[in-house]
């Protein structure tokens, strides 16, 4: 039987190849059959999820109540030391150096990446910025939201905070970032399905463990984590609740 794997969309893109070294790995040390397949939007991938179609998915936070709640799955580990955090960003010749010098009608570019989305709009109500009295330019990608404040079609960007960090300096230069989130308690997850639920511990523990050797380290730096560590059941509740609490 041949497993189905997937990775949420908002990973950094230089990390792709990182994801299918690691499923390689990972069918090695498993002897489990496992299908990486990447899909381009949280719209395709979630439709694919609501249908059965995956059994192990590195999640993000505003997917895990759905996938635990709804779908039975178990959580297993996240990368160690990241955190999921927005960063409000304009471009650097803007007149607005805090999300207050911000005013209604403000265009704004952003991913479909719905926990990014909702922090971020949470950090923009500091400047009486809401859905309903701002327009949105949808980008397919953070260096997309990017482009869109350089060429000045956009007035903010909403960026995954490790997204941001991750484009080249000369962007950067060209860009000013006015808030940055300190959550620091939501994060994305690897994920279990209830296919594969009866090896949830032995994966586990699998995964806690790498980074002994120098080839499974080598796995790890290739998706820019330096370790996994383990998931509590109760951890994941609270991180859900906490989400739940957020998009109110």
């Amino acid at each position: 039987m041949t497993y189905q794997f997937t990775v949420s969309p908002d990973f950094p893109p230089d990390h792709l190849s990182g994801w299918y070294i690691f499923n390689t790995w990972l069918q090695k040390q498993t002897g489990e059959g496992i299908h990486l397949e990447m899909y381009n939007s949280f719209q395709a991938q979630r439709s694919v999820i609501e249908n059965d179609g995956i059994d192990l998915i590195y999640a993000n936070p505003f997917d895990a109540a759905m996938l635990v709640r709804d779908k039975g799955f178990f959580p297993l580990v996240r990368p160690r030391g990241i955190t999921d955090e927005a960063i409000i960003a304009v471009n650097a010749d803007s007149a607005a150096h805090d999300v207050a010098d911000l005013s209604p009608g403000t265009t704004i570019a952003m991913t479909d990446d719905p926990d990014v989305r909702m922090m971020g709009m949470i950090l923009l109500e500091a400047g009486d910025i809401y859905a309903n009295n701002s327009q949105t330019i949808p980008c397919d990608a953070y260096i997309l939201v990017a482009k869109q404040l350089l060429q000045g079609h956009a007035d903010v960007g909403v960026f995954l905070a490790e997204a941001y960090d991750n484009l080249s300096g000369l962007i950067k230069s060209k860009l000013r970032v006015l808030v940055r989130s300190e959550i620091s308690v939501i994060n994305h997850s690897l994920m279990l399905g209830p296919k594969l639920a009866h090896r949830q511990h032995e994966w586990q523990e699998l995964l806690v463990a790498m980074g002994s050797d120098d080839k499974s380290t080598a796995v790890l730096k290739s998706l820019g984590f330096s370790a996994w560590e383990k998931i509590e059941y109760e951890e994941m509740e609270f991180m859900i609740d906490l989400m739940d609490t957020l998009a109110v």
